[in-house]
């Protein structure tokens, strides 16, 4: 981890989360100042004006974010699944254009879901269609994180034989974004919908600018944001870990600290146990980002999994012990109760990562 960057992060999310969680947004000033100083997709190579961290370093700072505050740790997933897809599609030109933006204050969301292509990606409808010099999208987006604050977004259609990610400037004629209300978890992280309605680009919008299979689009892309979400989680954890510890050491009940009555003392060590398991899963997944390991899609599905069922727990454990210093709408435990249950959804439900893991389970059984 940079100590430079999650000292950066640190300053402008130290004592602002709740403010944020229960104002429903983050100051777009703040993340266009991170963005700017690379901080929001810090795994970008130094050439494009990132600081090329590596996958565990990246995730260590995702972690560090993570434990502050769950928004605008989303909205840093986002911006990193956008560049990563630029990354990996992009021509050099467009690399170089669509990177230097995300490395200097501009914002960027990835539009995956549908109202019908949620965990079932094989059914989106939205389409993009060669027209000329240029192509015309259709289509309608749901549950975009960081759209709300998006200068452009990453919009994934099908494309002549197979599919496409389109770069597509939020202020682009027929470009609708309409923010989430109240959404459960994650308030502050610009969750909205999105609709295009025969919006017109200029064919080089679309990266690579060929069709590739659907499957491997959003793959490639839901690896990154698995494995950010995963380390987000590892934050949560550490989060409630160190409140849940603090408060039971400082908190009396029955004449002795908290701490040391048998039953919360059991709740620390379950917390202790679900930080370094997460933490672990997720340093193995990063390492096998950082070679380019075969195993690195399965890995992450697997950190995802495991990293957000611990923080959903412990979130819960946090609430339990903090009782009802713990109960009030702003407070760390209480965000963190909500945002941990959205990511058992997010980037791959629960039941959609147990059905990726058995079919893992069952390979090269007879």
């Amino acid at each position: 981890m940079s100590d430079e960057l999650a000292a950066l992060i640190g300053a402008e999310a130290g004592d602002r989360a709740a403010e944020w969680d229960l104002a429903g947004a983050i100051p777009p000033e703040v993340l266009r100042g991170l963005g700017a100083k690379g901080a929001l997709c810090a795994e970008v190579p130094a050439e494009y004006g990132g600081h090329g961290l590596s996958g565990r370093a990246n995730g260590e700072l995702t972690a560090h974010a993570g434990a502050l505050c769950s928004s605008l740790r989303s909205v840093m997933t986002s911006q990193g699944m956008a560049a990563w897809t630029i990354q990996r599609f992009g021509t050099r030109g467009q690399r170089a254009q669509e990177l230097a933006r995300l490395t200097s204050g501009g914002l960027a969301a990835v539009a995956f879901s549908e109202p019908q292509a949620g965990s079932d990606l094989s059914a989106i409808a939205t389409t993009v269609v060669d027209d000329g010099d240029e192509v015309v999208l259709n289509g309608r987006k749901v549950w975009s994180t960081a759209a709300a604050y998006a200068d452009v977004l990453i919009v994934f259609g099908r494309y002549r034989d197979g599919a496409a990610a389109v770069v597509v400037p939020t202020d682009s004629p027929g470009v609708t974004v309409r923010p989430v209300a109240q959404p459960l978890g994650c308030r502050a992280a610009g969750h909205a919908d999105v609709d295009l309605d025969g919006v017109r680009l200029p064919a080089d919008r679309v990266l690579s600018g060929a069709s590739q299979s659907l499957g491997l689009l959003t793959t490639i892309a839901l690896t990154y944001g698995r494995l950010s979400v995963a380390w987000g989680c590892v934050g949560i954890i550490r989060g409630c870990l160190r409140a849940a510890a603090s408060h039971a050491r400082h908190r009396e009940q029955f004449g002795k600290p908290l701490a040391q009555h048998q039953l919360i003392a059991r709740h620390l060590s379950e917390l202790l146990v679900a930080e370094q398991t997460a933490s672990r899963v997720c340093e193995h997944a990063s390492d096998r980002w950082d070679e380019g390991s075969p195993e690195l899609s399965g890995a992450a599905v697997l950190a995802k999994h495991v990293s957000a069922g611990h923080a959903a727990h412990a979130a819960a454990t946090a609430v339990q012990v903090l009782a009802s210093a713990g109960s009030v709408d702003g407070e760390m435990v209480a965000r963190a109760y909500r945002d941990a249950k959205l990511m058992q959804i997010i980037e791959g439900s629960d039941e959609i990562c147990q059905l990726i893991l058995a079919e893992r389970a069952l390979e090269g059984v007879a």
